[in-house]
């Protein structure tokens, strides 16, 4: 087995609300690798959660940063900037889309409930990477979640689909243009895994179980194995690597089934 050494390295993880988050899941990954860790969080909910977190992690730093404030991206920025100097990555694992958005037709999307939606979970990606440009090493890495909706209807999914969508079309656009300084930029597409956030998704439970009917492995991930692919695509084992969606799903993308609808 190949050991992944990251001692010395620094990166930034968005969007961990609870142990349950795969942003947290690749953060563990880092960690055990010997990563230095930052995280940034919304509200102070969200911080007393971080902290318990990472109670056991010497030397965390902790930022608020609300996605859609730019005094706010450019505070959690230069902070970094001041305690840190440089970064080796950065995990983006933001996504939000109003709960009334995800239950009815997709046709039904207001505008509002649009905009949330691709502003927290796409847009929130190219600022993120935009504030990040001028503190990443060379041949740092920056990783976002997507999910298999990006490509193929999946009931219930609607307008986070279309976000989805975009923020694979910025992977592809962000790579390109930073890595002329050696940056790549990916994502991992995961199954459906049990987090806080995709239980909220209607029809969740009988999403989760067809995935593990159909998928070529008979079974659906784990958390660690998100975690895994995370830590591959922010290591100097990937530096052939970027502009891609990598998908971590026990095969089930590579399948021609369908998925129930309601």
């Amino acid at each position: 087995m190949i050991e992944i050494d990251l001692s010395g390295k620094r990166y930034l993880v968005m969007g961990v609300a609870n142990k349950r988050s795969l942003g947290w899941a690749i953060a563990e990954q880092l960690r055990k690798a010997g990563a230095e860790l930052a995280f940034t969080y919304q509200a102070d909910r969200l911080r007393a959660e971080l902290e318990k977190l990472t109670a056991n992690i010497p030397g965390t730093l902790l930022f608020q940063c609300d996605v859609t404030d730019e005094n706010e991206l450019d505070a959690a920025f230069s902070s970094l900037e001041e305690s840190w100097g440089t970064l080796d990555g950065v995990v983006h694992a933001v996504a939000f889309a109003p709960r009334a958005a995800m239950e009815g037709r997709y046709i039904d999307t207001t505008r509002e409930d649009w905009l949330t939606a691709l502003e927290i979970s796409a847009y929130s990606l190219v600022s993120v990477a935009r504030k990040a440009e001028p503190l990443l090493s060379e041949e740092a890495g920056i990783v976002t979640l997507s999910y298999y909706a990006a490509e193929k209807v999946v009931p219930k999914y609607n307008v986070m689909a279309i976000a989805k969508s975009a923020l694979e079309a910025s992977v592809r656009y962000l790579a390109y243009e930073l890595g002329p300084k050696g940056i790549r930029v990916n994502a991992v597409s995961a199954g459906p895994v049990r987090t806080v956030a995709a239980r909220s998704i209607p029809g969740f439970v009988k999403l989760f179980n067809r995935f593990a009917e159909v998928a070529p492995l008979g079974r659906n991930i784990t958390h660690e194995e998100v975690g895994h692919l995370g830590l591959f695509l922010l290591s100097p084992l990937s530096t052939g690597i970027t502009g891609e969606v990598i998908y971590v799903d026990a095969g089930f993308h590579a399948m021609g089934m369908e998925l129930p609808s309601e």
